[in-house]
């Protein structure tokens, strides 16, 4: 038995597995996401997709794992490679408003976090746990901006993370109901908000 070209293909089946609960989370989020529909949509038994996860709740965190993994190769990678200050900031957030618009059912990260408001557990712990390093990574951001000087040396960076935040929030929520230019809405807002605090 070739053991490098079985493992190859239990990840292959895996990545697959996860890719097809992302959509359906997507959807119709995370509670909505039963063995039953992901096993119909990969082709596969029950019990072959509880082999992968062991539990639904696993399957769960997991799909979260999967879409934090894929943001951070959409959206971190590429601003990281960008100049730091507000090149950065920019890409940075240029690239969230892109990764909500190219996701029309929703993102699983941004929805979840509303969908286990009040509902305290594993899957609401590891929702703010990955929102509360995305926000310490915008703080980071903007104190660069401010080194540069790019920004005011008075800029309140906590205050302008929670601001980017809510532009990303109220993007996810508006392109629900107003498909048209609520991503050239964002980044005008962005603009508007980033001329107000520069130097």
């Amino acid at each position: 038995m070739n053991l490098a070209a079985t493992t190859s293909k239990g990840s292959a089946t895996r990545e697959m597995i996860l890719a097809r609960a992302y959509a359906i989370a997507c959807r119709h989020g995370l509670e909505g996401l039963s063995i039953g529909e992901l096993a119909s949509a990969a082709g596969m038994s029950k019990s072959g997709v509880f082999a992968h996860f062991g539990s639904r709740e696993e399957l769960q965190l997991t799909v979260l794992d999967w879409a934090a993994a894929r943001f951070g190769e959409a959206v971190m990678g590429p601003a990281l490679r960008q100049p730091r200050g507000l090149p950065r900031l920019r890409a940075l957030m240029h690239g969230w408003f892109d990764w909500i618009c190219a996701n029309p059912d929703g993102c699983v990260i941004l929805g979840v976090s509303g969908e286990y408001d009040g509902r305290p557990g594993p899957l609401q712990e590891r929702a703010v746990s990955w929102l509360g390093l995305w926000r310490a990574q915008l703080g980071k951001a903007i104190a660069l901006c401010i080194e540069t000087g790019e920004l005011r040396a008075d800029t309140d960076a906590e205050l302008l993370a929670f601001q980017l935040l809510s532009l990303a929030h109220g993007l996810h929520d508006t392109r629900i109901y107003d498909t048209s230019n609520t991503g050239e809405l964002a980044r005008r807002a962005l603009a508007h908000l980033l001329d107000a605090h520069s130097s």
